[in-house]
């Protein structure tokens, strides 16, 4: 089994470029550390925020949710969302992908 996570948000607006540096900071991380089985990606739209992270090696985050760049992000997400930030974590077998 590998994990699939996506998380949505809407950042608060005076917060939105703020998380925006904070997440692209966890990118510049995961450049140097390399994890070969890791695919995470950022989209954003306005306040709107949607991260996807995949390990298709195994069913966990923790190659991700460890880096100290991420827990910086993590740390006030909550304060920084209009909402709280929806996760949905699966644990599914990848069976084909392109990009990844």
């Amino acid at each position: 089994m590998q994990r699939v996570t996506l998380v949505r948000y809407a950042a608060k607006p005076d917060r939105a470029d703020e998380n925006e540096a904070l997440s692209l900071a966890v990118f510049n991380e995961l450049k140097i550390t390399r994890p070969d089985h890791v695919a995470y990606a950022l989209f954003r739209d306005g306040v709107n925020f949607v991260h996807l992270f995949v390990n298709t090696r195994d069913e966990d985050a923790s190659a991700l949710v460890e880096l100290p760049t991420f827990k910086a992000y993590a740390k006030d997400v909550a304060e920084r969302s209009e909402a709280p930030p929806e996760p949905m974590r699966l644990n599914m077998n990848l069976l084909a992908s392109y990009g990844l």
